[in-house]
């Protein structure tokens, strides 16, 4: 087995594994899921979304789009997924590496990904995106990125008191449960996040005019609108 396969195989377990221990109560993607959903068209026809989890912003992206294509590597994450959305018809959702998946060109109004780019080749992955969304189509993700500078310091002097306020205030608990705080533990072990600067100029180089900004609570978000004159 290669080393790519291995951690392929690892990144299924970590979140098979969470998948039967996470619950859908407030966490720090659901903070920014109003701002991710407003950068989106109010009506589209075809949406994607990488790394569906569990189904929870799916079923946001599914008021939006006559159909929602949603990929994920765990089965068990897809499982929950189809169970927990069976009021949204609209949505197909696929187990799957989105790396070997064959997605159309110029297909997607819209493309969306949460907490999923550090596991993919980004070069690799967002050139796979660009073809993928229409003329004019909208690109917005949420990831974590690699602290590199005292901005990214000061950031986080803010944001661990405002995460114990928040989920306290959000789940009645200061902290989510121990099993849950031991998978993802056990899973960054293996994370790799690239910093923003390196972020930036990737999508510089990708995805022209992308607006990249940082976040609370460890994250930044990647906004990106196709030109209608562009090409893949």
């Amino acid at each position: 087995m290669s080393q790519a396969e291995q951690t392929l195989e690892s990144i299924q377990s970590d979140f098979d594994r969470i998948a039967l221990l996470a619950d859908e109560t407030w966490n720090h993607n659901a903070h920014y899921h109003s701002f991710l959903i407003n950068q989106i068209p109010v009506r589209c026809r075809h949406i994607l979304e990488i790394g569906c989890g569990t189904g929870e912003f799916s079923r946001l992206l599914a008021e939006r789009a006559e159909k929602v294509l949603a990929i994920d590597l765990a089965p068990q994450m897809i499982r929950l997924a189809r169970t927990r959305s069976k009021l949204c018809p609209n949505i197909d959702f696929i187990e799957g590496d989105v790396m070997t998946y064959e997605l159309p060109d110029n297909q997607f109004d819209c493309i969306a990904t949460l907490t999923t780019l550090h596991h993919l080749p980004m070069t690799d992955i967002l050139k796979n995106i660009k073809k993928a969304l229409k003329p004019g189509g909208t690109f917005v993700c949420l990831d974590l990125y690699q602290r590199s500078n005292l901005a990214d310091l000061f950031f986080d002097t803010v944001a661990y008191p405002a995460n114990k306020f928040l989920t306290l205030k959000k789940t009645g608990k200061f902290r989510p449960a121990k099993e849950i705080r031991e998978a993802y533990a056990e899973h960054g072990k293996t994370d790799k996040y690239l910093n923003l600067p390196q972020i930036e100029q990737i999508c510089a180089e990708i995805l022209p005019s992308a607006l990249v900004r940082r976040h609370l609570f460890w994250r930044y978000s990647i906004i990106w609108k196709k030109e209608n004159e562009e090409k893949a």
